[in-house]
C-alpha cells in the first residue's frame, strides 16, 4: 500500500508538472499585454529568439510548439500576448490570431518620404514600397503619372495587417482613394472644372500657404480666381519646392523666398508658369482638399501674411492694395532678421 501511495503521488506530481507546463501561466512581463511581430519566412529559431524575453520558461513553449505542429507551420503577423497566458494559449494565439494595426501618414513631400514613413509601421521595407508606388505599368493602368502618383494617397489612419507587403499596401491605398473620391466629391471637382489630381495639387499649395483650416477656403478662392483669369498663381511654396527639386535636396529649409529663387527654371515655379504645376508639392490634409472643392467665392486676387494676426493673411482685390500690405510684411520680416 505504501508503494502504491508513493506511486500515485509521483504520478500526480508528474501529471501536475505536465499540466502546468502546458496550461500554467508562462509570461514574464508586467504589462497587461505584449506585442509580438513575426516576419514572413521566419524560422522557429527566430520566433523563439523574439518571444524568449516575454516568457518565464522557453522550454515549455518549445515543447508545446512541437506537440501542436507549430514548429513547421509558422504564421507571420502581429500578435498580442496577454499577461498570464499559458504556453498553449500563446501557441494558439500566434498561429491563428494575427491582429491588424493602425497605419497613419500625412503631409509627406514625396513618395520616397511616404515609403520611409510606412516602412516604420509595417513589415515591407522602404525600397519595395517606393518601387511599388512608382511602378510605371501600375501608374499608367490607373491613370497616374510620376508627377501625380502622390495624389493616390489620402492622409489618414488605416487598419491593415502588419505583414502586408508593398504591393498589397499600394492596392489598398488605391481602394481608399476611390472610396474617398465618392460621387459627391467627383461632382464638386467637375463643377469647378478641375480633375481629381488638380484638386489635390491645388490643395497642396493651399495648405502650404496657410495652416489655419478656417482660412483655407478663402485662400483656395484666391487661386481659383487667378486660374479662371489665366493669371500666374505666384505661389511661394511652389518656388520652394522647385528650388529643392532643382538642388536635389529636399532637406533644405527655406524660410524666405528670394528674388533670385523666382527665376528658377522649373514647371513647378508658378512665378514663371501659368496654371497649376504638374503635380502636388506635398501631401495635403483632407481639410485642404475639401477647402478647394468648397472654395470661398469672393473677389480677392492677392494675399500676404497678416503681421497683426499671426498665422492668418491679409487679402486684397487690387495690386495696389496688395503692394501696400506686402511692404508692411517685408519690413516686418527685415526687422526679424530672417534672410533665408
Amino acid at each position: 500500500m505504501i508503494i502504491a501511495v508513493i506511486g500515485v503521488l509521483i504520478a500526480g506530481v508528474f501529471a501536475y508538472n505536465v499540466y502546468a507546463a502546458i496550461f500554467g501561466a508562462n509570461t514574464a512581463f508586467e504589462n497587461e499585454e505584449a506585442h509580438l511581430y513575426i516576419e514572413t519566412d521566419a524560422t522557429f529559431a527566430q520566433v523563439k529568439e523574439d518571444i524568449a524575453p516575454l516568457l518565464e520558461r522557453i522550454e515549455d513553449f518549445e515543447n508545446v510548439a512541437q506537440k501542436k505542429g507549430y514548429v513547421s507551420n509558422i504564421k507571420p503577423g502581429h500578435y498580442i500576448i496577454k499577461k498570464g497566458m499559458s504556453s498553449n494559449d500563446i501557441i494558439n494565439t500566434i498561429r491563428s490570431k494575427n491582429m491588424p494595426i493602425k497605419v497613419a501618414f500625412n503631409n509627406q513631400e514625396r513618395l520616397e518620404d511616404l515609403a520611409g514613413r510606412i516602412a516604420n509601421q509595417i513589415e515591407a521595407d522602404s525600397v519595395s514600397l517606393a518601387q511599388a508606388f512608382l511602378n510605371p505599368d501600375y501608374l499608367k493602368a490607373n491613370g497616374f503619372t510620376t508627377e501625380t502618383a502622390l495624389t493616390m494617397y489620402i492622409p489618414n489612419s488605416y487598419e491593415l495587417y502588419w505583414n502586408t507587403d508593398a504591393i498589397a499596401f499600394r492596392n489598398k491605398m488605391n481602394k481608399e482613394y476611390n472610396r474617398f473620391w465618392n460621387t459627391s466629391r467627383q461632382a464638386k471637382a467637375k463643377k469647378i472644372n478641375l480633375s481629381q489630381a488638380e484638386v489635390y495639387t491645388l490643395a497642396s499649395i493651399v495648405q502650404k500657404e496657410t495652416a489655419k483650416i478656417d482660412e483655407r477656403p478663402r485662400v483656395a478662392g484666391v487661386y481659383m480666381n487667378r486660374l479662371k483669369r489665366n493669371i500666374k498663381l505666384d505661389a511661394d511654396p511652389t518656388v520652394i519646392y522647385a528650388v529643392k527639386k532643382e538642388k536635389g535636396d529636399f532637406n533644405t529649409v527655406i524660410k524666405r523666398v528670394l528674388y533670385k529663387d523666382l527665376e528658377v527654371s522649373s514647371p513647378y515655379n508658378t512665378y514663371r508658369n501659368r496654371g497649376l504645376p504638374p503635380g502636388p508639392i506635398f501631401m495635403p490634409d483632407v481639410t485642404a482638399i475639401d477647402a478647394v472643392l468648397n472654395y470661398e467665392k469672393h473677389d480677392y486676387y492677392y494675399f500676404v501674411a497678416n503681421i497683426e494676426k499671426m498665422g492668418y493673411h491679409k487679402f486684397a482685390k487690387s495690386l495696389s492694395q496688395h503692394n501696400a500690405n506686402a511692404v508692411a510684411y517685408r519690413n516686418w520680416i527685415a526687422r526679424q532678421g530672417i534672410r533665408r
